[in-house]
């Protein structure tokens, strides 16, 4: 009799061994996911935090220059606001992946030193960001944000550096 069939010892995976080869894959996607997004959402607010010092160390360069801050209300970060007398002290638009629109910027707040007031600065970032990423953040109040941060904005005061913001 002619047999075109396998061998006896030559046979497939039973379907036991797929189902348990398959809930493996699965458990383990189940556990790198979850922790590739979170990933992902350090990096965004890690990004617009360097941004942020960028940004800053602009604004003390044309201050140190110039005496005095660039005047800005709520002013989108571009090169031309850090502009004066042909010296450049941004070079580019600086982006935060985390904003919720591509044209989204950076915005700044400046104020001139009046009455023994110093001058100052905020910098709003225009990114939404986890809260979960912000928890070593201080909040305007001086606490940190902690591991239930409900903040999903980021400023730069200066003088005082970061801080998360509702």
């Amino acid at each position: 009799m002619n047999h075109t069939g396998a061998p006896e010892h030559e046979r497939g995976f039973t379907l036991i061994e797929l189902m348990i080869v398959v809930a493996i894959i699965a458990i383990l996607a189940g556990i790198l996911i979850p922790n590739f997004v979170n990933a992902r959402s350090q990096a965004q607010t890690a990004a617009c935090e360097s941004n942020m010092r960028s940004i800053a160390t602009a604004l003390e360069l044309y201050y140190a220059d110039n005496q005095v801050y660039p005047t800005a209300a709520g002013a989108a970060v571009v090169p031309a606001l850090f502009t004066a007398n042909g010296v450049a002290y941004l070079n580019n638009t600086p982006k935060d992946p985390a904003a919720q629109s591509a044209t989204a910027t950076y915005s700044l707040t400046t104020t001139q030193a009046t009455g023994g007031s110093p001058a100052g600065y905020t910098i709003q970032c225009p990114g939404v960001h986890a809260g979960s990423t912000l928890a070593k953040l201080p909040l305007s109040s001086g606490a940190l944000c902690g591991a239930n941060c409900t903040a999903t904005k980021i400023l730069y005061v200066a003088t005082q550096g970061l801080e998360a913001s509702p």
